[in-house]
């Protein structure tokens, strides 16, 4: 049986501008298997003869529209938009025309539709490492961030490079029967947590944003279970004390990613991954989704609390989803996991115990035959 890694929170108020934002951490890259079919994997971004696109610059240049990068940099401030009315989804290219893209996310995933593939291992490191870590209310989400300089490492899978944990936040609906962005065969959830990690090369978050390949976020489905989940307590229990906006809590405790992360690693590799964009304006198409199909389970009393925060109007936030989008041209990919990497722990090194055992034997047989 797994063991699940809880912590109780003893929480004391703070300042979010107090805290060091998460540091770029250098690690030695995962270098991944070469699949057979090249052409597939050059459209999930493991093969590639070509540089990541820079899609703004500095300062706008490039043939770029300034009105892409001006968008980056209210994105970058603190935007103003909502999931209703004049403000809603269906308005959000009136003032952020990268929103009507032709690779936009979330997306319908119909797995009848995808292509499957047997990807590398996904390898998270640092999630067995405890973090402190501050819960804040932005107005149109709750986040969960680190304070330490060593982030937690995202790569493999359909990634080429090294990712850095920049933060983890939360989408839901007004009840327990919708609320995530992704739908599975046109089926909703009633929320979905997006862990987003930039890119290693690129510095910080906000650089990373220039490149098509600047992020890659994880996407976890939840349902409804009759008892609530520990793991996700420490958070919920801060969510009064954050109601209004810009509000935040930091738990005393270290908190233990793993246990949100990895909540069952054999199934850590069984998942669906394709090319979007941020969900949010800008909507920037800057994003490799891997959407694990497992799903997790909070309780109604759980989901419920995160519906009385209130939005950056004052107002309950009761729902913060975006409607699905066009797939368009895109493939989506739906890894299938091997014998290899569903074994495999993340976060530790892994020990090829077959090689090991064939090398002893062969050891044996040589002394046996010697005598």
């Amino acid at each position: 049986m797994q063991k699940v890694h809880t912590v109780r929170a003893s929480i004391v108020e703070v300042k979010e501008a107090s805290l060091p934002p998460p540091s770029t951490v250098y690690l030695e890259r995962d270098i991944g298997k070469r699949e057979d079919s090249r052409s597939r994997l050059q459209s999930l971004g493991r093969i590639t003869s070509e540089k990541p696109q820079r899609i703004i610059s500095r300062n706008g240049s490039w043939g770029i529209p300034k009105s892409v990068a001006a968008e980056k940099y209210r994105f970058c401030r603190g935007q103003n938009f909502g999931y209703d009315g004049d403000q809603g989804p269906a308005n959000w290219s009136k003032e952020y025309h990268t929103c009507i893209g032709k690779h936009q996310s979330p997306i319908n995933i119909d797995e009848h539709n995808v292509t499957n593939v047997s990807l590398p291992s996904l390898r998270l490191i640092g999630i067995d490492n405890p973090h402190q870590s501050y819960v804040t209310n932005t107005g149109h989400t709750v986040t969960l961030k680190t304070n330490e300089s060593k982030a937690v490492m995202l790569s493999g899978g359909p990634l080429k490079d090294t990712y850095v944990f920049e933060q983890l936040h939360f989408h839901w609906g007004e009840n327990d029967f919708e609320g995530s962005e992704d739908l599975i065969n046109n089926h909703s959830f009633p929320m979905e947590m997006h862990a987003v990690f930039y890119k290693e090369d690129y510095k910080s978050f906000k650089e990373a944003l220039n490149y098509s390949d600047g992020l890659a976020i994880l996407a976890y489905l939840y349902e409804v279970s009759p008892q609530p989940n520990p793991t996700y307590e420490p958070i919920v229990k801060v969510l009064p004390d954050i109601e209004k906006k810009d509000m935040g809590k930091v738990l005393q405790e270290p908190l233990l990613l793993e246990s949100i992360f990895v909540p069952d690693i054999a199934k850590m590799q069984d998942y669906f991954t394709y090319s979007g964009s941020l969900t949010t304006p800008p909507c920037l198409e800057v994003a490799k989704w891997i959407d694990f199909k497992d799903h997790q389970q909070l309780s109604h009393d759980q989901l419920a609390a995160f519906r009385d925060i209130r939005n950056w109007e004052g107002n309950k936030l009761t729902h913060n989803f975006r409607p699905v989008q066009p797939l368009e041209d895109r493939e989506v990919f739906h890894n299938i996991p091997s014998s290899h990497n569903s074994n495999e722990h993340s976060g530790q090194r892994s020990v090829k115990v077959p090689i090991l055992f064939v090398a002893l034997g062969a050891l044996v047989a040589i002394f046996l035959f010697a005598i």
